[in-house]
Formats: structure tokens, C-alpha cells, sequence
């Protein structure tokens, strides 16, 4: 499924090395890249998953009910993709890099095959905007709390299955063999970049033994164009493993999960990246995990309906609208008005907005105070990807609790689990913070790193109310 993974080279090429002479991650890594057939069937096996969790709640399906609770396919689809699935994608990101999106990924796998039949044409310019990362992650996660993605499997078959045709068409048309979709307009590929910075696996590469490296390098099918010669971070590497080996310079390898941040250039973190995560990851993920049942939400709703009312097109607004708009499911006692809509949308980007702006103002202020002409609030803000990642976490993960207490298990200790994953996040960005500000320790860097640590703070009291809620 590979092809082209890796041709032989001849003999200018450097000599292998030993196997017995590697660390255990290298050596994983060549193993992979030595059975492509292995992860072809790893890829293709979750494609077949992935198609039976989206239809299977159809498949026995009650009459009069639309909800995942309404048949057991439905409760356990619905499990393993917002229970299971989703949490634990995110938590693979911070620990192993993007491995999901290069092995497991059903989309990344049917547009590179999509790709390699289709009309291959030149990547448009408007398809390499910079802000796609942010405008489709905050699109679609705004769009599903409208649709009800998590209660409905209508709705998770419309924002999930949607992406999944695009990439296809994306493949078809612009593929020419490679990940287009993925590497531009997936929804995720904004927060997949992000949580892989912190990740202590990676693929290494080893400029010296790359410049040792004589002749005609071999060619190599990297599915998300990296140039891997000049790979610095593991933000754009699937970990594949196709280009485990090559040429004896790249290998899997361990690091420092604060490594990639601190020993980032003012020049290699770009404004996309951080404002991707100061309004996309922070800002409105953590407001549409935040809505449902929070007072403030519900003040807001009623104020609005109270400011509304007194407009003639406020009638108007207490009518539905189709499912696949708003979720419109009578019959699982769940309808959302215009207005519902409209309060919904206005809450999560006015909150998630005040919120990342709140960080970008600790971040700017930090900075200034500083007064470090390396550091850009760009790269600072890169150090709260720890608790970002954490929260990210979290709030996926409440439906899991959910899920399992229903099921009748005593999780009476996970209130001390996600205050202690919490921490860690926390007590990361706080330690990755300090490596950026204090390299000179003076009263002026103090001052900064306590302005650095005011929406960490902010995310931990966010989080710890919805944790002991």
C-alpha cells in the first residue's frame, strides 16, 4: 500500500547500520518501514471500523428514536467513537506524535489511494491558506455542539462523513499520491500540529550522517510533503515510519518533551500556529466543552431572549429549524430553536473569544516585560500547549465518565485523576514557561513569568469547576 516507500539504493549509498547497534525506538521504527503489508492492514482494518461505528447505530435501529441510546450498536458506536476514540487520539498526539494520523487515520488513508487515480492538479493557492487550520478547527467544533454530534447519530454521520468525502474529492483532484486533504483543511490538523510539538517520540534526523550521504539519494513517497531533510519539528510528520532508516540519518528516537518549544527560533513559530492556539484550542474547544449546563450560559440565553423580544422577527426565532442544522429530534424530546442556535454561536465565540484574548494579553504582557528580543509572543504562547492538551483531554473525555457511570461503575477516583492530568498539564506549561523567560533571572523576568502564568491559572479554575461540578 506503501509504494515507493523506500527503492534500494546502490552502492554510494552509506552502509546500514546494525540493528543490534540501535535504540529500541529506532529499531521499532525500521521494523515498521520493513512491513508496509503490516501497516497497510492496520490502516484498512480502521477504515473498516471506522465505516461500521458510523452505520452501525442504523443497523438495529428503534423505530421512533433517534438518539445512540435508542439500540446497543448505537451505545457502543457511540462509545468508541466520542468515549474512546476522540480522547484517546488526543492523548496519542502528546505521547506518541501524529502516529494516528500517518497509521490509523481512515480519512488520511482512502485520499491517498483517492489520490493516486484522480486528476492530480496543482495545489491551488487558496487551498495553502495559513489560516485554514483555525477556521476549519473552530468551524466544525462549533457546528457540532449545533447539531448535537455527541447525542446524535445523524449528526455524527453528517460531520464526520462529510470530512471524509472531502478529503476524497481533495485527494481526487489536487492528490497526485499525497495527503493534501491532511495536510490543509482536515479540521484537526491544527490541534494534531500543536499537541505533537510536546510528543517524546519522533522521527530524528541526523544532518551529519546526511551530509556523509554520497550519490543520488533513494526516493521516498512522504505522504504529507515534509521535507525531511530539514525536519525540525514533529508538527507536519505523520510517523508513518516510511522514512525510517533513510539513508542511515532519520530515526525514531526519544527527546525531551519540552525540546521542540525551547529550542524553537522566534523565526519557526508563525502567527497561524499561535493564534490557532490561543482562540482555536483554548478559546472555542474549551467554550463548546463548556456550555452545556454552565449558568453563564444560561443567563446569557436569557438575557438575549429578553433584548430579542422586543423585535418583531422574535417569533421567527422560536421556530426549528431541519437536524441538520440545529438538532431538530422530537421524538428523543431534544429540539433547538433559531434562537437556541443563535445563543449557542454567540456565547461560544464571544466566551472562547474574551478567553483567547485574555491569553494573548498575558502572553504580549510577559514578553514585554521580559524585554528578551528572541522571544515573540508567538513562541510564548507555544509553552501552554501542555495544559491546553490537558483540557483538551478532559473534555473530551466527560462523556467517557458519563458513559461508565451510567454503566454502573464506582468512579469515585476519577475526580482525583483529572485534577492530577490536570496538574501535570499545568505544572509542564509552568516549567516550559520558565525555560523561556528565565535564562537571566532579574525582577523584570519574574514579573514576566507571572503574567505567563495568569491564564494557566485561568485554565486550571476553568477546568477544576467542570471537573468537581
Amino acid at each position: 500500500m506503501y509504494h515507493l516507500a523506500m527503492q534500494q539504493t546502490d552502492s554510494t549509498s552509506a552502509p546500514a547500520t546494525s540493528s543490534s547497534n540501535l535504540a529500541i525506538p529506532a529499531r521499532f521504527g525500521r521494523a515498521v518501514q520493513r512491513n508496509p503489508c503490516v501497516t497497510s492492514a492496520i490502516q484498512w482494518g480502521a477504515v473498516a471500523l471506522y465505516l461500521f461505528l458510523l452505520f452501525a447505530p442504523f443497523l438495529d435501529h428503534a423505530p421512533g428514536m433517534e438518539s445512540f441510546t435508542s439500540s446497543n450498536l448505537g451505545r457502543f458506536s457511540r462509545f468508541m467513537l466520542w468515549g474512546f476514540g476522540w480522547p484517546f487520539i488526543m492523548l496519542s498526539m502528546m505521547l506518541f506524535g501524529r502516529v494516528w494520523c500517518g497509521v490509523f487515520c481512515p480519512d488520511g488513508t482512502l485520499t491517498e489511494l483517492v489520490s493516486r487515480h484522480g486528476q492530480k492538479r496543482s495545489i491551488p493557492r487558496w487551498l495553502r491558506w495559513h489560516g485554514w487550520p483555525f477556521v476549519m478547527l473552530s468551524g466544525t467544533t462549533v457546528y457540532g455542539q449545533m447539531v448535537g454530534v455527541y447525542d446524535f447519530p445523524h449528526a455524527t454521520l453528517l460531520l464526520l462523513g462529510l470530512p471524509t468525502l472531502a478529503a476524497m474529492l481533495t485527494g481526487f483532484l489536487y492528490g497526485n499520491g499525497k495527503r493534501i486533504w491532511c495536510m490543509y483543511l482536515c479540521p484537526a490538523n491544527g490541534v494534531f500540529s500543536l499537541l505533537a510539538k510536546i510528543a517524546p517520540f519522533h522521527f530524528a534526523v541526523n544532518q551529519e550522517q546526511w551530509k556523509r550521504h554520497s550519490g543520488p539519494p533513494p526516493r521516498i513517497n512522504c505522504a504529507p510533503l515534509v521535507n525531511i531533510r530539514q525536519m525540525k519539528s514533529a508538527s507536519a510528520c505523520h510517523a508513518c515510519g516510511r522514512c525510517s532508516g533513510y539513508i542511515n540519518a532519520v530515526d525514531l528516537a526519544v527527546r525531551a518533551p519540552d525540546s521542540e518549544i525551547v529550542a524553537a527560533g522566534s523565526k519557526a513559530t508563525s502567527t497561524a500556529e499561535a493564534v490557532t492556539l490561543i482562540f482555536g484550542v483554548i478559546g472555542i474547544c474549551t467554550a463548546a466543552m463548556q456550555w452545556a449546563g454552565n449558568p453563564l450560559f444560561l443567563s446569557f440565553k436569557s438575557a438575549l431572549s429578553a433584548w430579542l423580544s422586543g423585535f418583531e422577527a422574535f417569533a421567527l426565532l422560536q421556530s426549528d429549524a431541519p437536524w441538520w442544522i440545529l438538532a431538530n429530534y422530537p421524538e428523543a424530546n431534544t429540539v433547538y430553536s433559531l434562537l437556541d442556535g443563535l445563543t449557542l454561536v454567540l456565547f461560544i465565540a464571544g466566551s472562547g473569544g474574551m478567553l483567547g484574548l485574555a491569553v494573548l494579553i498575558s502572553a504580549w504582557l510577559s514578553v514585554r516585560l521580559a524585554g528578551d528580543a528572541e522571544l515573540t509572543w508567538q513562541r510564548l504562547t507555544l509553552g501552554l500547549i501542555p495544559v491546553a492538551g490537558a483540557g483538551m483531554f478532559l473534555g473530551l473525555s466527560a462523556l467517557t465518565v458519563s458513559f461508565l457511570r451510567g454503566e454502573g461503575l464506582d468512579l469515585q477516583w476519577m475526580a482525583w485523576l483529572q485534577s492530577a492530568l490536570l496538574a501535570a498539564g499545568a505544572l509542564f506549561s509552568a516549567w516550559i514557561g520558565m525555560r523561556l523567560i528565565m535564562k537571566r533571572p532579574s525582577p523584570r523576568r519574574v514579573a514576566a513569568l507571572a503574567a505567563y502564568m495568569l491564564p494557566v491559572a485561568l485554565l486550571c479554575y476553568i477546568w477544576t469547576v467542570r471537573i468537581t461540578a
